[in-house]
C-alpha cells in the first residue's frame, strides 16, 4: 500500500465541477492499493500518515505530527501509484489491486482516520477529479507498507 503525502496550507477535490472535499492545514494523502494489500497493511500505513513528523516545531524543526498541528486530512484514491514505470515508455499497472480491493481498503482508510478523531474529507473513489493544492515547503513523502 503506497501515500504519497503532501503538507498542505490547503486543498481541495472537484467532482464534475463540484467540490466534494476540502481542507486547510494537513496533508493531503494519494492512496494507492496494491495486489497484496490487506487491512493490517492499510492499519499500519494509516497509523503511519498520522504519526508521520512533517510539521515544523517551535525551532523550525519537522517534530510535530498531524495530530499535534490539529491538521486535517483529504485522502484521495490514486491507482496509478502502484505502476510498473521500471521498463519502456507506458506503465504497467499488474501490480495494482483490484478495484474491488482498492475500494474496500480506501474506504477503511478513511473510516480508520476517523476513528482515531482525524478530520478526514475525501475524493470520490473511481471519479475523474480535479485535485488543487498549495504545497508547503514543498514537503512531500512517498510512504509504503
Amino acid at each position: 500500500m503506497i501515500a504519497l503525502i503532501q503538507r498542505v496550507k490547503q486543498a481541495k477535490v472537484d467532482v464534475d465541477g463540484e467540490t466534494i472535499g476540502a481542507i486547510d492545514k494537513g496533508l493531503l494523502v494519494l492512496l494507492g492499493v496494491e495486489r497484496e494489500d490487506d487491512t493490517a497493511k492499510m492499519e499500519k500505513l494509516a497509523t503511519k500518515v498520522m504519526n508521520y513528523r512533517v510539521f515544523s516545531d517551535e525551532n523550525g524543526k519537522m517534530n510535530l505530527n498531524l495530530q499535534q498541528v490539529g491538521g486535517s486530512l483529504l485522502v484521495v484514491s490514486q491507482f496509478t501509484l502502484a505502476a510498473d514505470t521500471g521498463r519502456g515508455l507506458r506503465p504497467s499497472f499488474s501490480g495494482a489491486g483490484t478495484p474491488e480491493l482498492a475500494r474496500v481498503l480506501y474506504e477503511e482508510f478513511i473510516a480508520f482516520c476517523r476513528s482515531k478523531g482525524v478530520a478526514t474529507q475525501t475524493g470520490e473513489f473511481a471519479a475523474d477529479m480535479q485535485v488543487s493544492l498549495v504545497n508547503d515547503g514543498p514537503v512531500t513523502f512517498n510512504l509504503t507498507v
